[in-house]
């Protein structure tokens, strides 16, 4: 197979890095700083080497330099996060094959490595077909969730997933768009190709213009012909900028009418996904989105629920990411006292699976004796508001995070069971004396039907 050089200063990337490359038969050599890693091009001359934008005593991109005038040959893989999309893209333009964002996907990593051996220009024809092998990678984890909503995207995404049309996920952020994106390319016939990603708020304009349709002064192809065959996931589409919608919109249009006369070229050949945080059609009515454009990438819309609105998936998702933590770390899986459970069931969950998830790693940090517990949870999770109902001498809790409207009602139905006691239990005059009808005071009591006879 290949020899590739794996550059990373944090040890556990490193390794995480290094083994998935093993597993796919290379030989591997590792630097843990930007002066090693120049050592080792000078020595070794890999065929591939996948280099992490921040490496303490020097930067990727002067790592990515050195490799340019001394080591033509060598492909170059950029690892970054997307906080850092534009050095990426900068390194793009020096001539890297291309760039994963971080966090890992080992999948998304390992098919990067493939391609990128493919494209090298081998010495011998021996070795070209040696890197053309099959390509085995790991199945993907799955959606997790059993909640209705979360069946009937399930079931959406096997309808759809071999199908070409572009396809608009809209839902809070957090909620998991980018996982839903993930199962439609990992079901499809275009997962062995790759999943590409790019937000469209992590560049500026014009370097965001380069990477999708590319520019004079770019040696870098676009992320639609990297992303050639398979998928691509334009996230917070509702950012791209008007002129930039105005291409985008000419260029889908482009590639349907070629898919449409069979004359396709394999560098257009990409399954279009957009996501959105805030609903598009909102802002086509109010002039802020190309209406056309709209109607091109919504073909097939689905709408990602958020957390708090499926809370049967709560604790599903618990039991994932404490497993996923400790396969990570190597460590037995965490148990959650009923207590912290609780809380955690009881949350409102504002920022979604991605705030369940952050959550529940603070809590492995901080927890001891193998058991997470309410004070090993952030505080905005733990901590609640009291509201005391001195009648019944009970007391609810309501966590903060909680809308208002919820505390809100909460409020009422206290204030109005209080108001029928006042009235020797009698409903109807405690509509009266409220101002409101008897069926509007059973309504916000929350009482069925059948008991109010």
């Amino acid at each position: 197979m290949a020899h590739i050089l794996v550059v990373d200063d944090e040890p556990l990337i490193l390794n995480l890095m290094a083994k998935s490359c093993r597993i796919q038969g290379h030989t591997v050599s590792e630097a843990g700083s930007g002066q090693e890693a120049l050592k080792q091009l000078d020595s070794s001359n890999p065929d591939l080497m996948i280099v992490d934008l921040n490496l303490g005593d020097m930067t990727g991109l002067d790592v990515i330099r050195h490799c340019n005038e001394k080591h033509a040959g060598t492909r170059v893989i950029m690892v970054t996060g997307f906080g850092t999309i534009e050095s990426a893209v900068e390194a793009m333009r020096l001539g890297a094959f291309d760039y994963v964002t971080k966090p890992l996907e080992l999948a998304d990593l390992q098919k990067t490595v493939h391609l990128a051996l493919n494209s090298r220009k081998s010495a011998s024809a021996e070795a070209s077909a040696e890197m053309i092998a099959p390509l085995t990678l790991p199945i993907p984890e799955g959606m997790i969730g059993s909640s209705s909503k979360m069946r009937t995207i399930q079931a959406t995404i096997k309808r759809i997933a071999d199908k070409d049309s572009p396809v608009l996920l809209e839902g809070e952020f957090g909620a998991g768009k980018q996982t839903v994106a993930r199962n439609i390319h990992n079901i499809s016939h275009r997962s062995p190709a790759l999943f590409k990603t790019l937000q469209c708020s992590a560049l500026p304009e014009d370097l965001l213009e380069s990477e999708l349709f590319g520019s004079p002064n770019s040696r870098a192809t676009t992320l639609f012909a990297r992303a050639a065959g398979g998928t691509l996931l334009l996230e917070e589409i509702n950012l791209l900028p008007m002129r930039l919608q105005s291409k985008l919109d000419a260029y889908l249009e482009e590639v349907s009418t070629r898919r449409t006369l069979g004359n396709l070229p394999p560098e257009m050949d990409v399954r279009f996904i957009a996501s959105s945080a805030v609903p598009l059609q909102k802002l086509v009515d109010d002039g802020n989105f190309r209406e056309d454009l709209f109607y091109k990438i919504s073909i097939i819309p689905i709408q990602v629920p958020a957390l708090r609105s499926r809370p049967e998936d709560i604790l599903p998702l618990i039991e994932h990411f404490l497993k996923r933590h400790a396969d990570r770390t190597k460590s037995k899986i965490l148990e959650v006292d009923k207590y912290a459970l609780r809380l955690l069931q009881g949350y409102n969950w504002p920022g979604n699976i991605d705030e369940l998830e952050n959550a529940l790693e603070r809590a492995c940090a901080f927890a001891e004796g193998g058991k997470i517990r309410p004070m090993d949870l952030p505080p905005k999770v733990a901590q609640k508001v009291e509201i005391t109902d001195e009648d019944e001498k009970t007391v609810h809790h309501m966590p903060i995070g909680t809308p208002l409207s919820d505390y809100v009602k909460k409020q009422e139905k206290l204030f109005i069971q209080e108001t029928i006691r006042y009235n020797d239990n009698s409903p109807a005059k405690a509509a009266s004396m409220l101002g409101v009808s008897i069926a509007t005071l059973y309504r916000k009591l929350n009482v069925k039907k059948e008991l109010r006879k």
